[in-house]
């Protein structure tokens, strides 16, 4: 392992603390892209008994790089973009940017996470992708939101990522209910 390298790209990846999302916490400040992923790997790593076919190592790496990207241009919301394929095309050269810091191999399977979750082609992938729409459904749920806050946008959003599996219908579910309870207050 080249140390140097190492801390290069962890001084890089500090800048996630600093990208600001649009979902509010239960304060009502910002969250950042750092705290987002944070959550997104706890809620897998405690979900994760119940995907046995999931390589527990790769759903939590892929949890917290699979927003790497976001250095770069900062958090784009999916309400919000209109052109998807430009985002991704900014957030993969920001990735492969942000990983070419690493040494290899890491820089190439780290790169090639990031793309697998982008895919979602993966039992892996699968699961962070409809864990990242979960998380940030539930935050919004929970955030101290400004009042013209579109909770309906929650009800559509990532849905057909929750459809091949019981425990993620169950899941989405729940969290739809939490979003229509909220958009009655």
């Amino acid at each position: 392992m080249e140390i140097k390298k190492l801390i290069s790209f962890m001084e890089e990846a500090e800048k996630l603390k600093s990208v600001v999302r649009t979902a509010w916490t239960g304060k009502g400040r910002r969250e950042s892209t750092a705290e987002h992923s944070w959550r997104l790997a706890l809620f897998a790593g405690l979900l994760s008994d119940s995907f046995p076919e999931a390589d527990l190592s790769k759903v939590l790496m892929m949890s917290l790089i699979h927003d790497i990207g976001e250095i770069e241009e900062g958090d784009v919301s999916a309400a919000l973009c209109p052109d998807q394929e430009e985002k991704y095309a900014t957030e993969y050269r920001a990735a492969r940017s942000v990983f070419a810091l690493l040494p290899e191999p890491q820089a190439g399977r780290l790169m090639d996470i990031w793309i697998e979750y982008n895919d979602c082609s993966t039992p892996e992938a699968k699961l962070v992708k409809a864990l990242d729409k979960a998380e940030t459904i539930l935050q919004h749920c929970q955030g101290d939101n400004p009042p013209d806050f579109d909770y309906s946008f929650n009800l559509k959003y990532g849905k057909e990522y929750f459809e091949y599996n019981n425990i993620l219908k169950e899941l989405r579910s729940m969290i739809d209910e939490k979003t229509r309870k909220r958009m009655k207050t």
